[in-house]
């Protein structure tokens, strides 16, 4: 019966697995092999050596073959641990709780860094970041890292299995999910500004009116607001609207229009106290807008119209009243002083003189010194020892 021989070239990153009728039979080295046999009893599988271990359909066949364990390195992972591989000093694998590598021996430097999943400890920094550029924070399964940024100004709080465990400061951190659910929770720790939109509310004297509120807050206690509220800005809008609900409908809208101050000191020591309670510090609340409807606009315009218009007329009357007190005392001391009553006639014949373009004179200038302008009735009396 005739023989064939088979030639079987391996390179230097490749192993060939030997079948003799169907069943292993060794593996083959870099280099040229001659293989005699007869007809279609031997197959090869040709492997490639990469840094991702060996895959194969039969490995767990292959791994109880003496012939093919000599050859490789079996590394598992405990059912409570979960290892990163490194190939070489790269990163390339993670390899999960009770999953395993196979390699071959002496070809690649393969470390496996494992870390126990009975204590929630955080992934190294450095570690974290090569995981997520690589991708392999991910599988087909869904995550195997959970991973955040905490950024300045803001608190992380991890919950594993529904439990706080532990607070986080400023940072980047991630935690291995298996067998676990675990959760990061980010909390602003600045001052922040909500806005109370106005809703349709009636006064005690049954006045429509909207007011916009502004509040400024900050988390005290981000623990106490994490266990006590679901969501902690819904709950402070929540708090201050029925707070603003309480002032406007006890209240007249003279009484609101009259100070605008009041309906914000009365929200703030309303909820101050009461956010304090849940670890909220309410720093401040104002009031932003007052609409009215448009009806009370047009009567709240007439009655200031109104009031500005007697406030004029008062005004414009006491004004004439104190011009008349002065007109009557200047002519009380005009009517005691023939010389006060002289000047004021010149006064007049000034303005006069100013009015007109051209005066006819009769009689002389005497005349027009004395008889032009004459305030009374009385002749005018020639000084004492004056000649006629």
């Amino acid at each position: 019966m005739w023989k064939i021989v088979n030639q079987v070239q391996v390179a230097n990153d490749e192993r060939v697995l030997v079948f003799r009728d169907r069943q292993f039979q060794r593996v083959l080295a870099p280099g040229c092999h001659r293989i005699v046999s007869l007809p279609n009893r031997f197959s090869f599988n040709v492997l490639t050596v990469g840094k991702g271990g060996i895959r194969h359909p039969l490995l767990d066949v292959l791994l109880k073959e003496e012939a093919f364990a000599d050859e490789v390195e079996v590394r598992r992972m405990a059912e409570d641990e979960v290892g990163v591989v490194y190939v070489d000093g790269e990163l390339v694998q993670v390899l999960e709780p009770g999953e395993r590598l196979v390699t071959w021996k002496g070809l690649l430097e393969v470390q496996i860094r494992s870390f126990p999943l009975v204590a929630l400890a955080p992934v190294p920094e450095p570690m974290l970041s090569q995981l997520v550029r690589a991708g392999l924070d991910r599988c087909g399964r869904g995550s195997r890292l959970v991973h955040a940024l905490v950024p300045d100004g803001h608190l992380g709080l991890l919950f594993d299995n529904g439990r706080l465990v532990q607070t986080l400061k400023a940072g980047r951190y991630g935690y291995w999910a298996f067998s676990r659910d675990i959760k990061i929770q980010l909390y602003d720790l600045r001052l922040q500004m909500l806005e109370v939109a106005g809703q349709e509310i009636l006064t005690r004297d049954r006045v429509s009116l909207r007011i916009n509120l502004n509040a400024v807050y900050q988390l005290a206690d981000v623990e106490q607001a994490a266990g006590r509220l679901a969501n902690v800005p819904d709950y402070i809008y929540k708090r201050l609207q029925l707070s603003l609900r309480e002032v406007v409908g006890t209240r007249t809208l003279d009484e609101l229009l009259a100070d605008k101050n009041l309906v914000s000191e009365v929200i703030f020591a309303d909820c101050h106290d009461a956010l304090a309670g849940y670890g909220i510090a309410l720093e401040r609340v104002g009031v932003k807008d007052i609409i009215l409807p448009g009806e009370m606009k047009e009567i709240l315009n007439q009655v200031v119209q109104a009031q500005k218009a007697a406030e004029a007329n008062l005004i414009q009357r006491r004004e004439e009243t104190a011009a008349t007190r002065s007109l009557s005392n200047t002519a009380k001391m005009m009517d005691n002083n023939p010389t006060l009553l002289r000047l004021k006639e010149l006064e007049t014949l000034e303005k006069v003189a100013d009015r007109i373009d051209r005066i006819s004179v009769y009689g002389g200038l005497d005349s027009v010194m004395n008889d032009l302008v004459r305030l009374t009735d009385k002749p005018e009396q020639a000084p004492t020892g004056a000649r006629r």
